[in-house]
Formats: C-alpha cells, sequence, structure tokens
C-alpha cells in the first residue's frame, strides 16, 4: 500500500511544475517510506555478502593452514640436512688428522637390545673392512668391527659391558684400561690406585697396547674421581668423547702396517 501511495503522488508531482514546493515537501515525506521499503533487500544483500566472505575466509584459512605445514616440513628437512652437513664436515676435517687411510661409513641399523651397544654400518669386506677394524668419528674412538659380510659390517662401541680397551692419560702417560657399563656415557677404569696421578678432566687416549687400536687416538674425558679410604683402587668414571647416541657416519681406519703387508703380498697384475 505504502509502495502504491508513494508511486501515485510521484506520477502527479511530476507533470505539473505548479506544484514544486509541494513536491519537494512530499519528496522530503516518502524518503523515509522508500528507505522503509527498502530494507529488506539490503538485509538480504548484506547478509549474502557477509556469508560469501565467511565462506571464503574460512576455505582461504584452510589454505594458508595447508601451507604452513607444508613450508614447516619443508624447513625440518631443511636444518637436518644443514645439521647432517655440519656433521659431514666435522668428520671430514677429523679424517685430515688421522695419518691412516680412512673410509667413511653410514649406520643403517642399532641392536634393538639395550643391553648389546652394537651397531651396523653400510661397509663390507667388498669395501676392505676387517674384523678388529677401528671406527672413530669427528670426536673420538666409537668402537671396532666385530661382524663383516660383503655388503654390511657391526661395529661393538666401546661402551658395551664387554668391551675394554687399553688408554693412557694424555697428560702424565699413565696406561690403565677402560671397560664398557652398558652406558653410552659411561667408561669405567679399572684397577685405579689411590696414588695415582689422575684428575678429573684428564683426556684418555689410546695407548697402542693390544695392537687393535692406533696410539692417540681420544677416547673419554675423566669424569669423576672417588677415593675410599678403605679400598686400594679409587673408582673413576670418564665419558667417552664420540658421540655414540648421535651419530649417523663414521670413520674406518685402516691400519697402515697392514694395508702395507696385504700390498706386499698381493701379486701384481701386468695390464696387457
Amino acid at each position: 500500500m505504502l509502495a502504491v501511495l508513494a508511486l501515485a503522488v510521484a506520477l502527479i508531482y511530476s507533470k505539473t511544475d505548479w506544484l514544486e514546493g509541494v513536491r519537494q515537501r512530499v519528496s522530503d515525506f516518502t524518503l523515509p517510506i522508500y528507505w522503509i521499503t527498502d530494507i529488506p533487500g539490503q538485509v538480504s544483500r548484506w547478509s549474502g555478502d557477509r556469508l560469501a566472505s565467511k565462506d571464503d575466509l574460512q576455505e582461504e584459512n584452510k589454505a594458508l593452514h595447508t601451507e604452513v605445514l607444508v613450508l614447516r616440513r619443508k624447513l625440518q628437512q631443511m636444518a637436518s640436512l644443514t645439521a647432517e652437513n655440519t656433521r659431514l664436515r666435522q668428520l671430514l676435517n677429523s679424517a685430515d688428522t688421522i695419518e691412516d687411510r680412512v673410509l667413511v661409513a653410514e649406520l643403517i641399523g642399532v641392536s634393538p637390545d639395550p643391553m648389546k651397544h652394537k651397531v651396523m654400518i653400510n661397509r663390507g669386506t667388498l669395501d676392505g673392512v676387517y674384523v678388529g677394524q677401528p671406527v672413530v668419528d669427528a670426536y673420538g674412538l666409537v668402537g671396532q668391527v666385530v661382524e663383516v659380510g660383503r655388503h654390511t659390517g657391526r661395529v661393538l662401541l666401546i661402551t658395551d659391558s664387554s668391551h675394554a680397551l687399553p688408554v693412557q692419560v694424555n697428560r702424565n702417560g699413565i696406561r690403565l684400561v677402560a671397560e664398557g657399563q652398558g652406558d653410552l656415557f659411561e667408561l669405567q677404569l679399572r684397577f685405579v690406585s689411590s696414588t695415582m696421578d689422575i684428575e678429573e678432566g684428564d683426556l684418555l687416549v689410546t695407548s697402542g697396547l693390544g695392537q687393535r687400536f692406533p696410539p692417540g687416538y681420544p677416547v673419554a674425558l675423566v669424569e669423576k674421581v672417588t677415593h675410599d679410604p678403605g679400598k686400594p683402587f679409587a673408582t673413576v668414571t670418564a665419558r667417552p668423547m664420540a658421540e655414540l647416541n648421535r651419530n649417523r657416519h663414521v670413520l674406518l681406519v685402516f691400519d697402515r702396517h697392514r694395508v702395507e703387508d696385504e700390498s706386499l703380498t698381493t701379486p701384481a697384475t701386468s695390464g696387457e
């Protein structure tokens, strides 16, 4: 009804000039009527835009969330690659300080038995690996090869409870035996006299005795020296220098004397 009234009034004052004043007043009067009649349309357009923008925002939010997850995964991979490259550089730098020939190997398995500290590497007899071969990382002695196949080998870590190796205090040359305790972060020194000159912070290196490990390789740092007045021997624990719980790549050290002996016993071949 309001719409019909507004239309009639508009037709009347649009055709006559003498009603200009009345037309102006009527226009002022009918303006609110137009606004009121247009309210449902405005509400419909506003709600449609509102709902459409909300759906768009939700879709955009999902897309951004997915993109963030993808970028985080890539960032994690980049961080992992950067850390691995750093470790490899450290390993290769340490190889420059080793006079014997070395071969880089990668760890491909760890013993599932927590009481056995053994790892598997991707090198075997085809690479010249042999039983008893020393294994080191960028920081110190890791262990020795105890089993070897054509393509793989097993390494016994120095912390295994069945492993013992002769060492000496780098500061004064005192010779001792370091034994594994089944703990990746601890070695124990056997038969350390209470009067022996050994201190916390002393560096232990391989002594070369036993002809298994070449002399001079870092083994561990003395962490604790406990003297018991009622016992003839002190209790000495040391922390391995090698990162036994983090290694991904290691160095296999070839005994130069073994290599020389093999080269002498290998018959020369003539190229025809």
